[in-house]
This record gives structure tokens, sequence and C-alpha cells, in this order.
């Protein structure tokens, strides 16, 4: 009677522990087409880290924010083609880096400086070239200088890549208004073309490695670039018939006097925007930046709700913007308003001296408002993962087997 009460108490035990297994977190449940982040949430989150990365030139805040994108990028990316390009992005931003220390190793720097490291042969160039050098003196003032330019360069791409390896292009697409459908698409296909670029590289040389040839050098990357080339044309190929065969570019009639205020509200909202965004990341145009770009949100929203009427258009299961969009995006928009704020309360932290040479410090509330941006890793959906805990097998029962009877000999 006891045993029999172990092995019932074993399996109450256990069915729920699985049970909490199964069940998701509270926080960060598991994605599926239901509940998966909205993608526009991912792209406002990485521009605002992009808005934030453009803001300063310390190194410390620019290494704290590519931290912050990796780690995010890391926790909530899935295994789609498009996931694996931020490795890419990442390589682009290195080499972007060492161009810019190259340009200014070899071609001098504006930056004046006095701490000389070494000199390069120079190049006589003529009186109409006044300004302009190759070769000579490096200072460490030039260098430092060119290495703060180029990090804050490669911290936005690196943002952007980020974006790029976390939403969904397609549900992307789908999720923008009636009126901007024709322009998505150019955006979406080349949005998607690095991403599929990195996807079919990978795969390529992964089928010349198999067949024991060369990955390496000059020939194979000619060898890899033909078959690259030619699978981004069949996939624009199949995209155009795709769209020719749902009935892309249909329009429904629509008054000559609503489509005049659709692009009078729409050009006038989009310029709206590029001015209030030029406005928030200037140091000069913080006053009229944040109405500016109010106004020409409204505008350009008023616009396109416009526009939607002439496009004959409907959509299938649309992404809902919900609790955890709001605060993935509001993470982002945090993050750039905490460095827009440091950089008008303390601009000295936020951009080192150079001349002369100091050391960079970490501002504290400033590195703290960019650890908001960690909040995607814990509040958005998290990919789905096959389970790694081993299951006890349930053995199956032996049947029986009847003995075999013995014929006696004739």
């Amino acid at each position: 009677m006891s045993r029999a009460g172990n092995h019932s108490g074993n399996d109450a035990v256990e069915s729920s522990s699985a049970a909490l297994r199964r069940a998701p977190s509270p926080r960060a449940p598991e994605a599926n087409r239901f509940n998966a982040l909205h993608a526009g949430a991912w792209w406002l989150w990485a521009l605002g880290l992009a808005a934030a990365a453009s803001r300063t030139t310390n190194p410390l805040l620019l290494g704290l924010l590519v931290g912050v994108a990796g780690y995010v990028v890391a926790a909530r990316r899935t295994d789609a083609p498009w996931a694996r390009s931020y490795g890419a992005f990442v390589k682009l931003g290195l080499a972007v880096l060492a161009v810019r220390l190259l340009f200014s190793v070899f071609l001098g720097s504006p930056v004046p400086g006095s701490t000389v490291l070494f000199t390069l042969p120079g190049v006589p160039l003529p009186d109409w070239a006044a300004g302009v050098r190759i070769g000579g003196r490096v200072t460490a003032e030039q260098v430092v200088f060119a290495l703060y330019d180029g990090a804050k360069l490669a911290a936005l791409l690196i943002c952007v890549g980020a974006a790029n390896a976390l939403a969904n292009p397609v549900r992307l697409l789908k999720s923008l208004p009636g009126a901007l459908y024709e322009v998505g698409v150019a955006v979406v296909v080349a949005m998607t073309f690095a991403p599929n670029l990195v996807a079919d590289v990978g795969r390529l040389r992964t089928a010349r490695r198999l067949r024991g040839r060369s990955t390496g050098g000059v020939g194979a990357v000619l060898r890899v670039g033909l078959p690259v080339l030619e699978g981004a044309l069949e996939r624009s190929v199949a995209l155009a018939a795709s769209m020719d065969a749902r009935g892309y570019g249909r329009r429904a009639p629509v008054p000559s006097g609503v489509r005049r205020a659709t692009t009078a509200l729409t050009l006038g909202g989009l310029l709206g925007v590029c001015a209030g965004v030029y406005g928030l990341l200037s140091a000069a145009g913080a006053g009229y930046g944040a109405p500016l770009l109010a106004a020409g949100v409204a505008a350009a929203a008023a616009g396109l709700r416009l526009g939607g009427r002439g496009s004959v258009r409907t959509r299938y299961r649309p992404d809902r913007w919900g609790a955890r969009a709001w605060l993935v995006t509001g993470s982002g928009v945090a993050v750039a308003g905490a460095l827009i704020a440091a950089g008008a309360a303390d601009p000295a932290a936020l951009h080192p001296g150079v001349v002369p040479l100091e050391a960079p410090t970490l501002p504290l509330w400033p590195a703290a408002g960019v650890l908001i941006g960690l909040l995607p890793a814990f509040v958005a959906p998290a990919p789905t993962t096959p389970s790694t805990t081993p299951s006890t097998p349930t053995p199956t029962p032996t049947p029986e087997v009847p003995p075999r009877r013995e014929e006696p000999a004739p």
C-alpha cells in the first residue's frame, strides 16, 4: 500500500513539474504567430539606440550600446535566414572603423596634435591641393579622434544590424499602411538584400567546403559571387510574379481633392519629420526639434489614413501592437532621450577631449539610461527552442511468447 502511494506521489510530482516546464513565463512567453512582437517595434527600438549612438563619441558609452544590442539579439534572435546577418553587420562596423583609422593615418586629420607617434614618408602635392597631405607625421590626437569618430559610425551600423536580425521583413511589409505599400515593397526588398546575401554566401561556402573545395581567396569569392547574384535575381522575379498573381497595383476610385490633400499632408508631414529628427540629433535644434517632429508625425498620419482609401488590399491575421510592443519601443525611446538629455546637461561627459588628450570616463546616469535598452530581452516573446530536458522513456511491455511445443520425431 505504501509502495503504491509512493508511486502515485512521484507521478503527481513529475506531472506537475512537466506542466511547469511547459507553462510559458509570465514575463516572456514563447513566440508564435499569434503573439510575435510587431516588427515595427524592433525597428523603433533599434533606431532609438542608433540615435543615442549618434549623440556621443565616448567609447565606453558606445561599447555599452553595442553590448546592449548584442545581448538582445542573442536572447531574442530566431533561426530565420535574416537573423544571421547580425555578425555581418558587426564585421562591417569593424571594417568601417579600420578604414577610418587608415584614412586618418595616411591622409591626415584636421585635428592638431603635439604627441607624435611616428612619421610617414610624405608625397609632395601641387599648390591647388593646399590643406591636403599624404603621409607626414601621425599624432596620437588625430588617431584618437579618428577612433572615436569611427566607433560612432560602427555603433550606428551595429544597431541597424540588430533590427535586421530581429524584425521579420515580411511581417513588416504586411503592417505598412495601404498608402505606403508600393514604397514599402522597395524598402523591404532593400532591407532584406543584406540578410539574404549573407545567408546565400554562407550556404554556398558550406557547399564548397563539403565538396572539398577552398572557400578562401579571390578565386573562391568570384565563384561564389555569381550564384549569389543569380539567386537574388531569381528571388526578385519570384516576388514580382507573386505580387502580380495577387492583384498588386489595384486602386479604388478616389476623388481628386482627396488625392491632393493626401499628397500635401504626406509630403509636408515627412518633411516635418525629417526636420524634427535633424533638430533632435543636432545640438542647435533641440528647442524646435520635438514640436516639429510631433507636427510632422500628425500630418503624415493623417495623409496616410486618407491615402489608404485608394488601396484595395486586405490583411490576413494582422500583427497587433500590444503592451509588449509599447515596452520595447519605449525602451529605445528612453535610451535616446537619456543621451539627448545628457548631451544638453553635460556635453563634456559624452564627448571626451582630444586636444589635450583625456581618458574617457563612464558617466553613471547616461550609462543607466543605456541599460534600459535591455528591456526587450526580458519582455519580448522568446523564440521557440526545442526542449533539452531528457525525458524518461516509457518501457514498452514485451509481449509474452507462448512456449514452443516439440513434436515427437517419427
